[in-house]
Formats: structure tokens, sequence, C-alpha cells
């Protein structure tokens, strides 16, 4: 009799073990650790100073929370010489994003979606919400994606609800471009033709906005499988609903441009793939006066030049 029990319990310990959600943990190294230490202690901060904020990283890391982008967030602070104590709220505000996109994820997960790249999800979803995307959108997103054959994964919606923020961005409705980012997850588009998608819409939004072009109709060259590379070809504006292009010669040397400027500002964003910490060019910061932008960091010695212009805004794709 109790060996039948034992083996009972056994059983039950194992189908809780696999029924239990799956926990990510990232760790920071010793080799992070202490090479983060060294470069602070080379900007003249203590040891003391920089234990909370790898404490911070660490314990997010410790909730399945990717600490990459984290990490390298102190490192350029410290970099630039910014005081521990002024990192540690933009850690806070950046760890938060990070969180509420996991939490968006696991609830697409909980209806069969498959992961892909789980932390390249997480940072992405993060950067969607922060520009704009809301956790009600990406639910009509998922629903959208899963009514095609093509089943997409996390990473794709991850990449869809940045496309939506980004056609947001160009004053693009939200049902008309979750119908359309919609679509293009339903025809099995890669994250990166999304985001491509997205930019070509954004950098036409004027035209969408007053009439000269239309999503509908760009939604249906997607439903028919034309893929986002051939969409926009030559500048035949497929999907446009045609219109006046005697006077676009100018605007589209404009917009080539802007699209050139846009993505560079998103690979900066991203980090070369999709990130937020670019650290190379320590040099280029932003003035301090920009609220909505809390996880930027400011040099010191350079906050107190009010004759500087603000220029960051112009010709951003975002």
């Amino acid at each position: 009799m109790r060996t039948r029990i034992d083996k009972a319990m056994g059983v039950l310990i194992v189908m809780a073990a696999v029924a239990a959600p799956q926990v990510w943990a990232e760790p920071i190294t010793a080799q992070d650790r202490d090479a983060i230490t060294r470069l602070g202690s080379s900007q003249g901060r203590s040891e003391s100073e920089i234990t909370p904020l790898l404490d911070h990283v660490s314990k997010a890391g410790e909730r399945g929370l990717p600490t990459e982008s984290l990490l390298n967030k102190v490192r350029e602070g410290l970099a630039k010489g910014v005081e521990p104590k002024r990192i540690d709220p933009v850690l806070r505000q950046m760890t938060s994003r990070l969180e509420s996109a996991h939490e968006v994820l696991q609830e697409a997960g909980s209806r069969g979606m498959e992961e892909g790249n789980r932390q390249r999800a997480i940072e992405t979803m993060a950067e969607a919400l922060s520009r704009g995307a809301t956790a009600d959108e990406v639910r009509e997103l998922s629903r959208l994606s899963q009514d095609g054959r093509h089943k997409s994964t996390q990473e794709e919606l991850a990449a869809g609800a940045k496309s939506l923020a980004v056609m947001k961005e160009g004053r693009v409705p939200s049902k008309d471009g979750a119908a359309l980012v919609g679509e293009g997850m339903k025809q099995g588009y890669r994250a990166s033709e999304l985001l491509d998608l997205s930019r070509e819409v954004k950098r036409r939004g004027s035209d969408f906005e007053e009439g000269r072009a239309s999503l509908n109709t760009l939604r249906e060259q997607v439903s028919r499988g034309e893929r986002g590379d051939r969409l926009f070809k030559d500048g035949d504006r497929s999907g446009s609903g045609g219109g006046d292009r005697g006077d676009r010669g100018g605007r589209d040397r404009r917009d080539d441009s802007s699209r050139d400027r846009s993505e560079r500002h998103d690979r900066d964003r991203s980090g070369g793939g999709d990130r937020s910490d670019r650290v190379d060019r320590p040099d280029k910061v932003e003035r301090p006066d920009r609220p909505e932008k809390g996880d930027r960091l400011e040099r010191p010695d350079r906050l107190d030049r009010p004759d500087r212009s603000d220029h960051s805004g112009s010709g951003r794709d975002r």
C-alpha cells in the first residue's frame, strides 16, 4: 500500500512539473559584474554605487526577463559619466516595459502561439508598447493572425505590434493598421517584412490620410499573396489608388532621405536588429527635456547648454 502511494505521489509531482510555466532565468555572470564594476571604477564610481544596479538586473533575470539590454544600459550610462542614481530610474522603466511585454506574450502563448526567439520577442514587444501599441491591439493582432493557414510565432506577433505602432505614428488609424498587419501575418510575412511594410506605409502616411492612397487596396494585395518588396516597387505606389504624380519627384526624393534616416533611427533603437540600447556613439546624446523618452541617459556636462536646438524629431521613423 505504501509503495502505491509513493508511486502516485511521484506521478503527481511529475505532472505538476510539466504543467508549471517554464521560467527562463538569465543571471548575470561574474565576468559581467567584474567588467561593469571596473568600468564604473574608471569613472570614479565605487562598487557600492554599482552593486544596486547589477542586483536590479539580476532580479529581472530571475523573473525570466532578458537582461542584456539592461546591462547595456548600465554600461552606456557609466561610459557617459552618468551618476548611478540617475541610471536606476531608467532601468526601472525599462524593466517595467519588459514585464508588460512578457505578460502580453505569455497570454498569446496560453492560446497556443509558439514562442520563436524568446528574448527578441520580449524586447521587440517592449519597444512596441513604448511606442504606442496597446495590449488590446496585440490581442486583436493575435486573433487575426491565427485565422490563416500560417501560424504566427510570438516573435512575429511582437514584430506585428511594433509595425502597428509605427503605422500609428504615421497617423494610420489603429483599426486599419491592425487589419493590414494581421493580413500580412496570416500570409506568412517575416518579422523584417512586417517592419518594412510599416515603414513604407508611414512614409506615405499623408497619401493615405488625404485619400491619394487606399489601405484597403493595399490589404487586398497582401491577401492575394503579394510580398512586401513588390507592393511599392519602383515607386509605382501599388495599392495607393493612383493619383497625380506630376509633382511627386521632389517629395519622393525627400521621402527617400526620410526613409534612410528612419531606418538608421530604427536600427539605433533596436541595436542593429531589434534592440534599444546602442552605446557606440556616447558623444551624441539627447537633451534632457524629453520626459517621454525616459530610457535615454544624458551626460551631466552637457545638460547646461540651453542654446542647443532640439531637432531630434525631424525625419524619424521610430
